[in-house]
C-alpha cells in the first residue's frame, strides 16, 4: 500500500474517531438485503432527525473505535456494517433504525453507544424504545399543566355554586 493511502486512510480513521467522540450516540447496524431505495429512505429518515448514516470499511470502523475509546464496539463489526450518528437527542438514531427495521426485516440494530456508555443488541434495542426528547417533553408538559387545570376547573365550579346560592 502506498504512502499516499496509508495517509488517507489514517485521516478517515482520525476523522471518524472524532465524530464518534462528538455525537451523542454511535449506532452499528447490519444494512444488508437493503435496496438502494430502501436505503436512500433511512438516510432521509435518519438526516431529518438530525443523524447522519454512513457505510464504512470495517477496518476502518474497528479502529476509529479503538482510537476513540470505544474497543466493546470492535466485536460486532462484522459483515456489512453501517454507522449512525446521532448529535442531538441521544435515542434518535436507534429509534430511527429500530422503527424502520419494523417494516425492513433485513435491517438489524446491532449496538452501540449512547451519551458514552456501551450498549449490547438487547440494551440498544430497549433505548430505541425510549420516547424522543420532545415527545417526554410533551409529556413532562401535559403532567405540570393537568393538576393546574384540575384546579382551574373545581374554583370555576366552586365560583358557579357560589353564584347559584347567592341567586
Amino acid at each position: 500500500m502506498s504512502t499516499k493511502a496509508i495517509e488517507r486512510k489514517k485521516a478517515e480513521v482520525d476523522a471518524l474517531a472524532l465524530k464518534m467522540q462528538e455525537a451523542s450516540s454511535v449506532v452499528i447496524a447490519d444494512y444488508q438485503g437493503l435496496s438502494v431505495d430502501q436505503v436512500t429512505r433511512l438516510r432521509t429518515e435518519l438526516f431529518d432527525n438530525d443523524c447522519e448514516f454512513r457505510v464504512i470499511k470495517n477496518n476502518i470502523i474497528r479502529r476509529a473505535a479503538e482510537k476513540a475509546g470505544y474497543e466493546k464496539l470492535l466485536e460486532s463489526v462484522t459483515g456489512p456494517n453501517a454507522v449512525a450518528f446521532s448529535y442531538e437527542d441521544s435515542v434518535s438514531a436507534a429509534k430511527v433504525i429500530h422503527d424502520f427495521a419494523k417494516e425492513n426485516e433485513n435491517l438489524e440494530l446491532k449496538v452501540g453507544v449512547v451519551d458514552e456508555d456501551y450498549m449490547d443488541n438487547a440494551r440498544i434495542n430497549k433505548i430505541a424504545t425510549i420516547p424522543t426528547r420532545e415527545e417526554l417533553l410533551t409529556m413532562f408538559a401535559g403532567g405540570l399543566i393537568q393538576p393546574i387545570r384540575n384546579v382551574a376547573i373545581a374554583i370555576n365550579m366552586h365560583k358557579e355554586n357560589l353564584e347559584q346560592q347567592n341567586g
